[in-house]
């Protein structure tokens, strides 16, 4: 080979090797967000009950955050950081929207020594979201399933989405899984129709028919959230696993003010996780087959830890501890995966802590767009993670002034580092966790650093100052014995409720007398 033969060789192998780390022109945004999917709720995380081969395998095909947090341990709260690019204690709202607060609180009957505070019941409309921003650029919108972010008035459609499938004002499916849907944003086609899988198929139709456009694809299951149900098939699968994985004598223990679940053995709601993970499939195979994996950029993400107390009791979050409305990790840390297909991600992790605040930053940087400070205030851009690089240490801050529905505290947190303090406001006392050593936070090590706690305490209720957040109040007809009384009754009577009922759903001749929720009126 002579030198021309040489140099001409070698200039076509740097042409196709720029070619092929060449970024695409196109760049698409597909975001999934599941509803109350807990951090070990599925088999990458060394689940041996739950099967999510597909939202696994997207994992690996992106980066995994292991230290990835929802900006709140309820649903609207962190929903709206994710549009905002704000946390809840900066946009206000600070609970799931249709709660009870102040003096209504007590109409729960849970005799608690505070009231909660009053929270915002909108997405404020002179944010500019994150689909409005991208809107600006040109982009396509398409939002399908939970929003739980408004009434009419403040829903996708108002806030910057082209085109709203199933999304209004319920946080839950009012008429279940199966169609019937009951969702005046949702046309019933088929009665019995899955509403993960057609959620999934209204994402394909919108992709298929903007392909040639760039778009931003929000599919928003209302998957996981109770009411949990699932086809006789998907329940006999899982009844049957969890037998041969050993059903435990207890399945429950008492909390702070719920008994909580610490076992992975309901059949009805892994059949319910499987589904969602079905319908993932359904839209990345066709990414695949349009052509479009290459250039859409993927994320995957839950707004709060799974339901461990309260609701529905589905799942177990361990080794973390609590789940969802809960201050704990089981509350707050949720699996939290970005796939970019131009950058060399595949099979990475990182564990630097990051927020749901930080999606809307991070788009607009992936995208090459300019990014918009002055909105996504407490959101900082991902994309030296992504790239191998490192981000500056900050801190993490959450607000929840409420009880909620799952038997969490009113708390605040903020954590730095590897160090998680957390707030209460019905005693003002602090815990402190270090996250490397005790990620279950069995150890409170807060009378050993007391200066470390003085200086997290300073820095939280600074911020929370010039926010302007809302703290709770004492509620001034406070019974000590009221709440006793109500406690009691939850440590013995509630839990041994809830024990024959896991048992009743891991029995071979469990029928929900329903035909099995309506799902049997189609193929699954």
């Amino acid at each position: 080979m002579n030198k021309i033969q040489i140099y001409l060789s070698g200039s076509i192998f740097l042409l196709l090797l720029i070619s092929c780390n060449q970024k695409p022109q196109t760049k698409n945004i597909l975001f999934i967000l599941a509803d109350d999917y807990g951090y070990n709720d599925m088999s990458l995380r060394n689940s041996s009950f739950y099967e999510t081969p597909n939202i696994d395998n997207l994992a690996k095909e992106g980066m995994i955050f292991n230290d990835g947090y929802a900006a709140c341990q309820v649903c609207s709260p962190s929903r709206a950081s994710i549009m905002s690019g704000k946390s809840a204690a900066r946009h206000g709202i600070t609970d799931w929207i249709g709660a009870e607060t102040g003096e209504e609180w007590r109409k729960r009957n849970r005799h608690n020594k505070l009231l909660p505070p009053d929270y915002i019941h909108n997405l404020p409309h002179e944010y500019t979201t994150l689909p409005e921003a991208l809107k600006q650029e040109g982009y396509k919108t398409f939002f399908a399933g939970k929003w739980h972010l408004g009434k009419e008035g403040s829903w996708p459609e108002d806030h910057g989405f082209d085109v709203n499938i199933g999304g209004w004002t319920p946080g839950s499916p009012w008429g279940g899984y199966f169609s019937p849907f009951q969702n005046p944003k949702l046309e019933n086609k088929e009665d019995g129709e899955n509403l993960s899988m057609r959620l999934a198929n209204e994402t394909v139709k919108f992709i298929r028919d903007n392909k040639e456009d760039n778009f931003f694809a929000f599919l928003s299951f209302y998957a996981v959230h109770g009411p949990i149900q699932t086809t006789q098939e998907k329940w006999a699968k899982y009844r049957e696993k969890a037998e041969r994985n050993g059903i435990k004598d207890r399945g429950f223990e008492m909390g702070h003010f719920l008994p909580i679940r610490q076992t992975q053995d309901n059949p009805i709601y892994a059949g319910l996780v499987e589904s969602m993970d079905d319908a993932v499939g359904t839209v990345l195979d066709a990414l695949k087959e349009m052509g479009l994996d290459e250039n859409t950029i993927v994320i995957f993400t839950s707004d709060n830890g799974g339901v461990a107390a309260g609701d529905n009791f589905s799942t177990s979050n361990q080794p973390l501890r609590g789940g969802k409305g809960y201050q704990f990790e089981g509350g707050i840390r949720e699996p939290y995966f970005i796939k970019v297909p131009w950058l060399n991600v595949a099979n990475k992790q990182s564990n630097t802590p990051v927020s749901g605040t930080d999606f809307y930053p991070t788009i607009l940087d992936l995208l090459g767009m300019e990014l918009k400070p002055e909105e996504h205030a407490d959101g900082v851009s991902l994309l030296p993670l992504l790239m191998g690089e490192e981000i500056e240490n900050r801190p993490l801050i959450w607000h929840y002034p409420h009880y909620g529905n799952q038997g969490g505290e009113p708390s605040s947190i903020i954590r730095l580092g590897d160090w998680k303090l957390i707030h209460y406001y019905e005693d003002n006392r602090n815990e402190l966790y270090n996250l490397r050593s005790d990620l279950e936070e069995t150890h409170d090590v807060s009378k050993y650093h007391l200066n470390l706690v003085k200086e997290l305490k300073t820095n939280l209720f600074d911020y929370l100052e010039e926010v302007g957040a809302r703290f709770p109040v004492k509620d001034p007809l406070y019974s000590s014995e009221l709440e006793a009384e109500y406690l009691k009754y939850i440590s013995t009577e509630r839990i041994q409720k809830l024990e024959k009922q896991r048992l009743e759903y891991l029995s071979t001749d469990f029928d929900p007398k329903n035909n099995w929720w309506g799902s049997d009126l189609t193929k699954d």
